[in-house]
């Protein structure tokens, strides 16, 4: 009998869902979700990305995208600028206020992660990146050194 509880798929579900949630907790004081915490992430990355650029970095639909582009504009964070090369497109910049929460909100997703992680040891960790690495469809992670 399949027992749905056990299915890799169900799992992942709630392992994400339970992640999530405690990010969520950790940067609620400061109004932001953990979909507008990766974007501002990508952007501490590397600043003045493009719409579709955040788009295929964070694998969500562009208009997705553009509505938390729009609001993380509205709290001051970030700002759209015209593309130099490209009039129909803008670049994304984070302001001084979206810079100077960068500290403070990886230390909040550091320790959202030991608190998800809690579990586990160092090496399970490290493992359990590598394997959810290859499920995501990242081939590098599993591809055998040559000799």
């Amino acid at each position: 009998m399949f027992d749905v509880e056990k299915s890799i798929g169900f799992l992942l579900a709630k392992a994400y869902q339970r992640a999530w949630a405690i990010l969520r907790e950790e940067i609620e004081p400061y109004d932001l979700t953990p979909p507008q915490f990766a974007l501002l992430s990508f952007l501490w990355q590397q600043d003045g990305l493009t719409q579709v650029e955040l788009s295929e970095k964070g694998q969500i639909d562009r208009s997705t995208v553009g509505g938390l582009i729009d609001r993380l504009e509205r709290n001051g964070l970030l700002e759209r600028r015209r593309h130099p090369q490209d009039r129909r497109a803008y670049r994304i910049y984070l302001t001084e206020q979206g810079k100077g929460l960068e500290q403070t909100l990886t230390q909040c997703a550091g320790k959202s992660l030991q608190r998800f992680t809690s579990g586990l040891t160092e090496d399970e960790i490290v493992e359990l990146r590598r394997m959810l690495e290859i499920l995501r469809g990242d081939r590098s992670v599993y591809e055998l050194p040559s000799c």
